[in-house]
């Protein structure tokens, strides 16, 4: 069931992404007037084709879904006729072509600022910046934070929920060797954050690198949830069971027993529970997985949760019309910024390369978002809207920004570039995002299959 959310997920994203970066190609050629001879979504040998409009405009359906392309009249491609001269792409002023391969990287980019406005309009649902205690002698601690401080603001940027105590500490690890932590309760405590960096696929933690985690209530060591034909169920654990002792060693509050499965992989277990008021011991051993680089336990279950205790953790983030639409610009526009600079860290070498996701990872996570709701999908969708947008703008020959690089040469010489220079570039584009296709696949299949 989740392979099949998962692939309709992918989809149905993948779709969306491709038919607004194409409408947005389709509709600025329209505007200039050259003429649209087809509008294919996805590659090769089309599955549903449809003429219409007064172009007899070809739209079509292809069997290879990655992707997409509009195909313009164009008398590098085919012979024209001279009637129509005017309105092929190649005879358009340098200024309108740059307009039409810029415009499908805008369309996404713009999608991105619609779904957040969407969002932000609804109401999104997030967790208190309330902080738990930090460890001792992490950089929270030495700065004189502590478990309940309620944060509004860090480096002078508002604070509504923990989302942006992530987002804002990830953007300030270069700018300055210390950030302000303002307090809602009054105070500001100077963060030191040298201690943090980025580290590979992405999943490092800046706020706990810090000390700084989100509160959470006690949550007793009852098991919730047991999952089909694992170590768990084949091990005779039940829902319901209070766990009591683990090696003769007691046990009240569900994350020790956490640390008790993770810390012991492929290691036999003692487990004492409390069963309908009678002490039943269970042997069991974790499976050894890689989580994050790090070889762990797991059992696959999980504890019982009272929703009451959680409530008050949660909050909504919510704006007004022109609220949620400045907003979703200003998200849109950090989110862009911030993926050039990592792909600049990438280049330089001061982020792994193990950062770069490709089609399995954002397929995983399209179901996944997809399974936990709507806005989850949404704020997935305008992720990777945006991600979609940046790529393309990068001046890299065969993506939208090489032939915007190209034209603006062509701008500036008054002249376009020879054909052996544009077939170099070709051929280099081609070699480059092979090379990214292929590194990208390989951290997919490490990152999703690596702990199998």
């Amino acid at each position: 069931m989740h392979l099949l959310s998962t692939l309709l997920a992918f989809a149905a994203a993948l779709a969306i992404l491709v038919i607004v970066h194409e409408a947005g190609h389709y509709l600025a050629a329209r505007w200039v007037g050259v003429k649209v001879l087809r509008f294919s979504v996805g590659f090769g040998k089309p599955l549903f084709t449809k003429v219409s409009g007064r172009d007899a405009t070809e739209w079509s359906l292809a069997a290879i879904p990655l992707g997409g392309y509009v195909k313009m009249l164009d008398e590098r491609e085919a012979p024209v006729a001279e009637a129509e001269l005017s309105r092929a792409f190649n005879r358009q002023t340098v200024w309108a072509r740059m307009l039409i391969v810029v415009a499908g990287p805008v369309a996404n980019l713009l999608l991105a600022v619609l779904l957040y406005w969407g969002a932000f309009l609804h109401g999104v649902p997030a967790i208190k910046p309330v902080m738990a205690e930090p460890a001792a002698a992490s950089a929270a601690a030495l700065a004189g934070l502590h478990g309940g401080d309620e944060i509004s603001a860090i480096a002078g940027q508002p604070v509504q929920s923990w989302a942006d105590v992530e987002w804002i500490l990830l953007r300030s690890l270069d700018a300055a060797p210390q950030v302000a932590v303002k307090l809602a309760g009054g105070g500001v405590r100077q963060l030191d954050v040298r201690g943090a960096a980025v580290g590979d696929g992405g999943k490092t933690d800046i706020p706990a690198q810090l000390g700084l985690r989100p509160f959470e209530p006690a949550v007793p060591a009852e098991i919730g949830e047991v999952m089909d034909d694992s170590v768990a169920q084949r091990a005779g654990l039940r829902s319901g069971d209070m766990v009591l002792a683990v090696n003769g060693q007691a046990v009240t509050m569900w994350p020790d027993f956490v640390h008790w499965v993770q810390s012991s992989p492929a290691k036999l277990l003692n487990v004492d529970v409390n069963r309908a008021g009678r002490t039943v011991n269970i042997q069991l051993t974790p499976k050894l997985v890689k989580d994050n680089g790090k070889v762990i336990g797991k059992i696959g279950a999980g504890p019982k949760v009272d929703e009451a205790l959680f409530k008050d953790m949660l909050t909504e983030v919510r704006y007004p019309i022109g609220g949620a639409l400045q907003q979703a610009c200003i998200k849109t526009w950090e989110t862009a910024s911030f993926s050039l600079v990592m792909m600049g860290r990438m280049i330089t070498g001061e982020v792994s390369w193990h950062n770069l996701s490709g089609p399995l990872t954002i397929a995983d996570y399209a179901g996944k978002s997809a399974r936990s709701g709507g806005l989850a999908f949404i704020g997935f969708l305008a992720l990777i809207s945006i991600s979609l947008g940046v790529l393309n703008l990068l001046p890299i020959p065969l993506l939208d920004g090489g032939h915007l690089m190209y034209y603006i040469i062509e701008a500036v010489k008054g002249r376009p570039l020879s054909d052996s220079v544009m077939e170099f570039g070709q051929r280099f584009g081609m070699a480059a995002l092979l090379t990214l296709m292929v590194f990208a696949f390989y951290n997919d299949v490490i990152r999703l299959f690596g702990s199998q």
